[in-house]
């Protein structure tokens, strides 16, 4: 059973009809097609709302099942859609948007701090990544300063396809020193942030972001904890 993503497509549909296609022994329902994000790539599920004629449930997360399915938990144990009802699918959006901005600020936080990232999270309110750095940064004002200066260029946020061989053949687009991209579809989703020379970030990504850096808003650095000898932890914040 495979979910098309519709996230994929456009991250700004906020809901859609589907068609229920499978149950799972714990509860669990899967459709022919989701606009709910599936817990991945340290962003949360998507939580909100499945309707059908006679009845609703509330969905707390997506997760990712087999085959490319996209499992919806409900957030009580009520009475689920039959195999074959059509659904209307709505997300939480004010949550669903929060990531955005705190997703697509993580990766601009990467390219302020130009170094092999070991790890990361995303929340609604603030998100962090760990980076391959054995001392803490002389000035994090500096950081947060430029940080928030790309944001306020209000570059836009595009995305490509890459081959599997292609990205095999370019590690350098990888950040990540733990997590490899998904790879064995035959082709890779890179995210970009700013266009021709005004391109600052170009990076292999499956979750959603804001389609101009100016909706992320202001932020602000938080704790820069060591967590090894070699790793330290940077947090953001929505302001």
């Amino acid at each position: 059973m495979t979910s098309t993503p519709l996230f994929r497509d456009d991250a700004y549909q906020a809901d859609c009809e589907a068609r229920v296609i499978g149950l799972t022994p714990e509860g669990g329902i899967i459709c022919d097609a989701s606009v709910f994000y599936p817990t991945g790539g340290g962003q949360p599920g998507d939580s909100g709302r499945l309707e059908w004629d006679g009845g609703a449930i509330a969905i707390a997360t997506a997760i990712k099942g087999d085959a490319g399915a996209i499992i919806l938990i409900p957030a009580a144990p009520d009475s689920l859609p039959p195999i074959g009802t059509r659904v209307t699918q709505r997300l939480d959006w004010t949550l669903r948007h929060r990531h955005m901005r705190v997703h697509t600020a993580l990766h601009l936080l990467s390219v302020v701090i130009a170094l092999p990232v070991s790890g990361g999270s995303i929340g609604s309110d603030k998100g962090r990544l760990d980076f391959d750095m054995a001392e803490p940064p002389e000035d994090k004002q500096a950081i947060e300063d430029q940080l928030n200066a790309l944001i306020e260029r209000d570059l836009t946020v595009s995305e490509d396809w890459i081959t599997d061989e292609a990205l095999l053949a370019d590690p350098s687009l990888v950040k990540t020193m733990s997590v490899m991209p998904p790879m064995g579809q035959g082709r890779v989703r890179l995210v970009r942030i700013g266009a021709g020379e005004d391109q600052v970030d170009l990076q292999p990504c499956g979750g959603t972001h804001v389609a101009r850096t100016s909706e992320i808003g202001r932020v602000r650095l938080g704790k820069i904890e060591k967590k090894g000898r070699q790793n330290r932890r940077v947090t953001l914040h929505l302001d």
